[in-house]
């Protein structure tokens, strides 16, 4: 058992945002931090999340979308909602548990041609490793 933090990010689909989130905490602070992510829903990783983390050479193509279930028993420390369809129905865990609520615009709801779908990715990962940074690691120091 670790005793770094462990953050749980939560988004609906457990697609995108969520995913993007737990690369990002596990690259930039993986010797701080244990990492994961979830959804209220499962479906599957959208190819423009993996294709946007590739950029920063943090790899997503196995990573796949789960629900909540699997840390309902087990909570984490810290939970962060990076929707606002997720924090509106995640549960209540058991214990101690820091919740965040940190919205993002949901990138898989962009239009337009894959490039331009691709420049909001990036925006909303941009956005994501910013807060990552400031409320996390910079905290964390």
């Amino acid at each position: 058992m670790s005793d770094r933090p462990r953050v749980l990010f939560v988004c609906t689909h457990n697609s995108a945002r969520s995913q993007m989130a737990e690369g990002l905490l596990r690259a930039l602070g993986g010797e701080r931090y244990e990492a994961a992510s979830a959804g209220t829903e499962k479906t599957h990783v959208r190819p423009l999340a993996i294709r946007a983390m590739a950029e920063l050479e943090i790899d997503l193509s196995s990573h796949e979308s789960k629900t909540l279930d699997g840390f309902l028993a087990d909570p984490p420390d810290l939970v962060i909602t990076v929707c606002d369809d997720a924090d509106a129905k995640c549960p209540v865990f058991p214990g101690d548990v820091d919740r965040r609520h940190w919205p993002f615009p949901d990138p898989s709801r962009a239009t337009g041609s894959e490039d331009e779908q691709l420049a909001v990715y990036r925006e909303v990962r941009d956005a994501i490793r910013a807060r990552i940074e400031s409320d996390l690691l910079a905290a964390a120091r």
